[in-house]
């Protein structure tokens, strides 16, 4: 399988690149300077100024961008239109690293994680960001796309356990009671679902936590 990972620097991204080198796929990164990751091919080049020559030819393209600056939250919106422009009309599959403040405390689907009162301030801001892209992203129906969303505890430097739940648009608890997954668990299932054949998760958000 063909897979390119867009914002591959990045912390979700090199694991997320891992996990697919490590299963033998032809697996691309894209970055802006210096590849970092452990894939042999790359493409050297800003998100914007991807085409859709650059795209073609992938099954799957999986969009690890992220911001966090006040003057570069738009751009969880803007990148993920341009990917979906870049993409309208074909056969790739884009998945896109998401995010969980977006996802509902209960099945009405009236609050989200971001609205309950003890969700803190300071991640507030680029929750929102992600929630709006989230809404404008399952108004395209030319590009087969899926959001994954994490658990509410995304932990970088959690560990690798090799073992999570699926779940779809709300909040979900292991048996423990937790909603936590570590990167290296959330590449693990970002890269399950790229391997996926049967279009289950077309145009869907689904959402991951460790077992």
């Amino acid at each position: 399988m063909k897979i390119a990972v867009v914002a591959a620097n990045g912390k979700a991204g090199q694991l997320i690149v891992k996990e697919a080198v490590s299963r033998g796929h032809d697996v691309t990164a894209i970055v802006r300077g210096e590849n970092r990751t452990v894939a042999k091919k790359a493409i050297a080049k800003d998100l914007y100024d991807l085409t859709a020559q650059d795209l073609a030819g992938f099954d799957v393209v999986i969009d690890a961008f992220g911001s966090w600056t006040p003057e570069t939250l738009p751009q969880h919106s803007t990148s993920l239109a341009h990917l979906c422009d870049t993409l309208s009309g074909s056969q790739t599959r884009l998945l896109v690293v998401g995010g969980a403040g977006s996802l509902y405390l209960d099945g009405s689907h009236m609050t989200q994680v971001k609205d309950a009162p003890n969700f803190p301030d300071a991640f507030k801001p680029v929750a929102t960001a992600m929630g709006k892209s989230l809404k404008e992203l399952r108004g395209r129906d030319d590009v087969h796309w899926t959001y994954v969303s994490p658990a509410g505890d995304f932990q970088a430097d959690g560990e690798r356990t090799g073992r999570y739940l699926l779940g779809g648009e709300e909040l979900t608890l292991n048996e423990r009671g937790e909603s936590v997954i570590s990167y290296a668990d959330y590449a693990i299932a970002m890269v399950d679902e790229a391997e996926r054949t049967d279009g289950a998760n077309d145009h869907k958000r689904i959402s991951v936590v460790r077992a």
